[in-house]
């Protein structure tokens, strides 16, 4: 997904505040989510398994049916791993 493609922007720009506010009150979240990306980064279902993880360790919580939030925030921490290997 793409920022250009989502609906409902105000929702989404909702929930990623949200989660802004959760890594500055727990700034470890930021750590843990990219060692659990760099983890399942090459697994064929990796947002969901990165997402069943993310919840269960931090206190940000990914619903099973990932929101364009969810989603802008996963293809983040992929864009983000993947340039980290660009790098190498």
């Amino acid at each position: 997904m793409r920022v250009s493609e989502v609906k409902q922007p105000e929702k989404v720009i909702n929930e990623l505040l949200l989660f802004i506010r959760k890594v500055l009150v727990e700034p470890d979240i930021n750590a843990k989510a990219l060692d659990i990306a760099r983890k399942y980064a090459n697994e064929k279902n990796a947002d969901e398994l990165i997402a069943e993880e993310l919840s269960s360790t931090t206190n940000v919580k990914i619903p099973a049916k990932h929101s364009d939030a969810d989603k802008l925030f996963l293809q983040v921490l992929r864009d983000v791993i993947r340039d980290e290997k660009a790098l190498y």
